[in-house]
Formats: structure tokens, sequence, C-alpha cells
């Protein structure tokens, strides 16, 4: 009977998880501001409590879900409609550099410790700190950044250039394993793929980690190698 209660109490958690995510809204894990994501980790919470409430009445973690998501539905209409209540609840951005100048005030505040922020300088392509202009801590804790205008890179908008649209490309090797539909959709089959690899003196599908073929036919090969550097650059 326990085994029969489990499993429907559990079925009954996951329509009322369904019905409380309709109701407050869905937002991938990067959107998420901390009073969301705590939200979503306590509504969780109960909901496993509730599949697995053999001893107690399941309404009384079902009706906690229900108010859970009844104030958060509440609090996300007056947050759009009110600044002050939509910093108090989601939080506001803060400057961690502008000018060129670091905030180490901000940093602290933001409890950002100087070497995760240089992770995140180089995770977004700024591996020289000069290129940043401004850096902004996100309300969904991503970090933002504004280069200097000399590096920026050029568009082709910047310079009256029409480019042919890239397609995406299309992984043909993967591990050492031939993806037979990828390589259909390129038009090519596999003497194509084997030609190709002589052509970059690779004999043994096997040694190859990654494969893909662009658009324009052109397949760029990456081999395995297993000689690693073990220094870290930065520290």
């Amino acid at each position: 009977m326990d085994f029969v209660k489990v499993f429907f109490m559990s079925i009954g958690s996951i329509i009322a998880l369904f019905i409380s995510t309709k109701v407050i809204g869905n937002k991938q894990m990067s959107e998420l501001s901390m009073f969301d994501y705590i939200n979503g980790i306590t509504i969780g919470s109960i909901a496993a409590e509730m599949a697995t409430a053999l001893e107690n009445d399941f309404y009384y973690p079902l009706m906690a879900i229900a108010i859970y998501t009844i104030v958060i539905w509440i609090i996300s209409i007056i947050s759009e409609k009110s600044v002050k209540s939509r910093r108090l609840f989601a939080g506001r951005s803060i400057i961690l550099m502008e000018n060129g100048k670091l905030y180490e005030q901000n940093l602290h505040t933001a409890k950002i410790d100087i070497n995760d922020f240089l992770t995140q300088c180089r995770i977004n392509g700024y591996f020289n700190l000069d290129d940043v202009d401004t850096a902004i801590l996100e309300q969904n804790g991503k970090i933002s950044f504004l280069p200097k205008s000399d590096a920026k890179p050029i568009t082709p908008r910047d310079v009256n250039l029409s480019p042919e649209q890239e397609k995406l490309q299309q992984v043909v090797i993967l591990d050492g394993h031939i993806m037979t539909e990828n390589l259909k959709r390129t038009g090519n089959n596999q003497k194509w793929l084997d030609n190709e690899l002589r052509k970059q003196k690779i004999g043994n599908i096997q040694d190859v980690y990654l494969a893909e073929c662009d658009n324009n036919n052109q397949l760029s090969v990456f081999k395995r190698n297993q000689d690693a550097p073990k220094n870290d650059p930065f520290q």
C-alpha cells in the first residue's frame, strides 16, 4: 500500500509543480534572480515531501505549494508595476568597472573576488582588461561587458558589406565515430570523408576527436591530443 501511495503522491506532486510553473512563468536558469532561485528550491522540496508523505496528509504540502505559488504570482505582479518593489525582490545591477576604473567596493558588495572577475572577463573573450570599458553585474548574476571603442570587433555593417549568410556546421565525426545522418546533410558520403581525412594525413578515424563540415564543404578536424598543459597561465 505504501508503494501505491508513493506512486500516486509522486504523480500528484508532478502535476502540482507543473501547474505552479505555469502560473509563475517559465524562466531559464540564467534568468533566475536570487529570489526566484530560492523559491524554486523551496517549492521543489515541498513537492518532494508531498511525494513521500506516508504518515501525514498530502493536502498540507499541496496547500503549501499553492500558497507559495500565489504569493510568488502576486509579487511578480507587484514587481511589474513598481520599480521599488522590483529592486527589492529582484535586486539591482551593480557597476563593477566603468571608464576603465575598477570599483573595489562594488566587487566586495557583489561578493566577487578579483580572480573570479578576471575569469569572467576571459570567458567573455577579454584577456586584456585594458579592452574593457564597463562591466556590470546583472540581476541574474551574469556580468555584462562593454568593450572600449577601439577594441570592438568590426562588423560587415560597419564597412557596408553584405556577406553570405553562414549555415550551421555539421558534426560529421564525434569521438572517433562517423555521424552518418549529419554527413548526409552535408551532401557528402564516407568516401568523400575518407579523402578529406587523407588530405590532412589522417588514416584512422579513431584518431579524430571532432570533425565539422561547414557550408563551403570545408572539413575542420581536431585530432586526439593527450598532451594537455598542466600549468595555470593566469595564476
